[in-house]
């Protein structure tokens, strides 16, 4: 049976969602998009409780960031400032950012900027996606990595800047690549066309245009990263809504899962990080995995990823047998309202802390699964369940609060 909300606040809080038009605005750096400061580093998930915890492919990504920042002149270096408190590392989620896996935000990288089209006071940024080789989500820590992070943000980045001025919708994009097979998370290649056909006539008139196009096209995942933000952007819109339950954060660190609600805004609850569900592409054992890591649980938590598995037959072959039993109507039962948008697929959003209880399902996450020794990165995918104590914790605040 689908979601009946039930209580004002979240049908409220899931109305405001579906009035948010996220559009892609322009580029700019942490620093100045959300003031991150020099000393500050942004993660993904929950806070770490010590530097101690920090996981070792996010300490990988945060010592290649430090360097790439000028903050220090070689990894040892990085390590040391990390350990000893001079440097600080935060959750992105808490300055509206979303950086997939274990990558990591210096004040100098340069972000997407996602704008609400009616509300500009709704923004929200993540990292530029790292296409293959030593990308940053994957938390290796090498010459190579930093190599590929200083390319990024050097010469592609400022380039993207100047294609995206005009705004560039998102949601069209989504709706047509879910018609063609993706599910917006773990399969974004026509996402990624899609995309790319609407910023290639300004990008073939750069220099280099062609270098730049074609990694566009070898990075399948590039729209991600995109998509990310504007599923943060629209959640944010319900952002502050009194006691709605609706979830606008969702994110792992690899140590502990967590997420946030419309009407305890800022308010992390969390729950232990087990691996995700799934098979590796390398030959280790499974005591290498990783605990669950990334902010983009934010797609699947909105409704796409796992949770629109459904809409795409390539997903199913490669991760549906790692679904709980009738996993692939999980979404359509938790979620609480169509999106006018997607409305020729019939695909719902919004999941409430009050409809999870409610229900015996609980939310699915497709991701990456990493290596927790930090050498390998990706050692193959799968399928996160959220801890059910999660949405225990979410609605006992609620009532405690109102």
């Amino acid at each position: 049976m689908m979601v009946t909300l039930s209580h004002a606040a979240d049908t409220q809080s899931i109305s405001r969602v579906l009035r948010v038009n996220p559009l892609w605005r322009e580029m700019q750096t942490a620093g100045n998009a959300v003031n991150l400061a020099d000393t500050t580093l942004l993660h993904a998930g929950p806070a770490f409780s010590d530097p101690t915890e920090i996981v070792r492919p996010v300490l990988n990504s945060a010592k290649v960031a430090l360097v790439f920042n000028g903050a220090a002149q070689d990894f040892d270096e990085a390590e040391h400032l990390i350990f000893s408190g001079a440097i600080t590392l935060e959750p992105a989620q808490d300055y509206d950012v979303v950086t997939p896996l274990a990558a990591v935000v210096s004040s100098k990288m340069l972000l997407h900027c996602i704008e609400d089209d009616s509300d500009g006071n709704v923004k929200s940024f993540s990292p530029i996606n790292g296409g293959n080789g030593p990308a940053p989500r994957l938390g290796t820590c090498s010459k190579a990595a930093l190599e590929h992070l200083t390319w990024l943000h050097d010469s592609l980045g400022p380039v993207l800047s100047q294609v995206c001025d005009d705004g560039i919708t998102l949601l069209d994009i989504a709706a047509d690549s879910l018609h063609e097979g993706d599910d917006c998370h773990g399969r974004t290649p026509a996402g990624t066309r899609l995309l790319l056909e609407k910023i290639r006539p300004r990008l073939r008139v750069r220099p280099k245009a062609e270098k730049y196009l074609s990694f566009i096209e070898d990075s399948p995942s590039f729209f991600l990263n995109l998509w990310m933000a504007a599923s943060k952007a629209i959640l944010l819109g319900a952002r502050g809504t009194p006691e709605s339950s609706l979830i606008i954060t969702a994110a792992a660190n690899g140590r502990e899962t967590g997420i946030q609600v419309a009407g305890l805004p800022g308010q992390w609850f969390t729950a232990p990080a087990s691996p995700p569900h799934g098979a590796f592409e390398v030959d280790l054992p499974q005591s290498r995995a990783l605990g669950a890591i990334g902010d983009s649980a934010i797609v699947d938590i909105l409704g796409f990823g796992a949770m629109a598995m459904s809409f795409s037959s390539a997903q199913q072959k490669n991760l549906g047998h790692f679904l709980p039993r009738d996993g692939l109507s999980t979404g359509a039962l938790l979620t609480s309202s169509p999106h006018p948008a997607f409305a020729e697929l019939g695909l719902r959003v919004g999941l409430t802390a009050r409809a999870w209880l409610a229900s015996n399902r609980q939310p699915l996450v497709s991701l990456g699964i990493l290596d927790n020794a930090g050498e390998v990165g990706r050692l193959g995918g799968g399928i996160f369940e959220q801890p059910r104590s999660l949405a225990t914790d979410c609605v006992e605040a609620l009532a405690t609060n109102a």
